[in-house]
């Protein structure tokens, strides 16, 4: 009994099963929005959410989760900017040091309440990016997909 498969047979089969369905203006979506949300400032929340996020929206899966992961890099070099833009954003009230010294000097339910409120800044800051950003994205993503044939052979079949 043989079990053995073509390398090419998979190769095929799951270019097929990536491609899917997909349209050149819908795959922009998805990884626009992958990507936004890889960037989410919050470490460990992106993956779960794209994962939602494309189950919820019949976007490509796969799609999704490859711009998630293509983001993180670019999510820890925003956590910062995130939080002083957020901090910046709430400014109403008195700025209090954040710098690590006066952090560990704060009792654990002060730490968490300071670090709550950065990242509730940080989340509010990335809420008002991430919009226009997935609509960037899309409009830039979608004529260079155009020009992928395979992609403009599915979206003409659609």
């Amino acid at each position: 009994m043989n079990l053995r498969i073509a390398p090419e047979s998979v190769k095929r089969n799951t270019a097929l099963w990536l491609r899917q369905g997909i349209s050149p203006p819908r795959l922009a979506f998805t990884l626009a929005l992958g990507f936004a949300i890889g960037c989410i400032p919050v470490i460990g929340i992106p993956t779960v959410l794209c994962a939602a996020v494309a189950l919820a929206m019949r976007l490509n899966l796969p799609a999704i989760q490859a711009a998630n992961y293509a983001a993180m890099p670019l999510q820890l070099l925003l956590i910062v900017p995130f939080v002083r833009f957020g901090g910046w954003l709430f400014a109403s009230s008195p700025r209090q040091s954040v710098s690590p010294r006066a952090l560990l000097q704060l009792s654990p339910g002060g730490l968490l309440a300071q670090l709550s409120g950065l990242a509730g800044h940080a989340l509010f800051a990335w809420l008002l990016l991430a919009g226009p950003a997935v609509v960037l994205i899309t409009l830039t993503l979608t004529p260079v997909l155009r020009r992928i044939p395979a992609l403009a052979a599915a979206e003409t079949s659609q």
